[in-house]
């Protein structure tokens, strides 16, 4: 199925629940909260995906999607790490929102690459992950992302003063 390997099929497929959930509890909360039942399908399918995408070696050795995998893998810790400690101090939330929502902007990115040289089968879109679309395509998802964030720190910041 797409030139997937079993392994493959499954991280896609849970991958994609990541997203759904991510786009979800964004929607829903304005933020991954990781004490609700949304953020923690979020955290723990984008650590499988993550997990999951370092067992993958269809091309050869280690590649620029194991490179996202183990920056996903520090990411959702150090958010966890501002979630569940006092190491940050009162930036904890803010840095627990900058570090989970940047999972989404890398689920996103890999995804866009993975999505572009599979489909349509037989004929895809982009015949490398390295084409230059990319560039274009990753610009526009770092600007969504940033524009995004501006708008989760605002209302975050609001939020938290609201509840003093």
């Amino acid at each position: 199925m797409f030139g997937l390997t079993t392994l493959g099929a499954l991280h896609t497929a849970i991958s994609l629940v990541a997203i759904v959930a991510g786009i979800w509890a964004f929607a829903r909360d304005k933020e991954i909260v990781p004490a609700n039942r949304l953020g923690q399908l979020y955290l723990a399918t984008t650590t499988i995906t993550a997990a999951t995408g370092l067992m993958i070696f269809e091309h050869g050795g280690f590649r620029i999607g194991h490179t996202f995998a183990v920056l996903t893998l520090a990411v959702v810790a150090i958010g966890t790490v501002a979630a569940a400690s006092p190491l940050f101090g009162r930036a904890s939330r803010y840095v627990q929102a900058v570090f989970y929502s940047s999972t989404m902007l890398i689920h996103l990115i890999t995804g866009s690459a993975e999505t572009l040289t599979r489909l349509p089968p037989g004929a895809p879109l982009v015949t490398a992950a390295n084409a230059s679309v990319f560039t274009q395509i990753i610009g526009a998802l770092v600007l969504l992302f940033l524009v995004g964030l501006a708008f989760q720190m605002r209302w975050l910041r609001g939020h938290l003063h609201s509840r003093r």
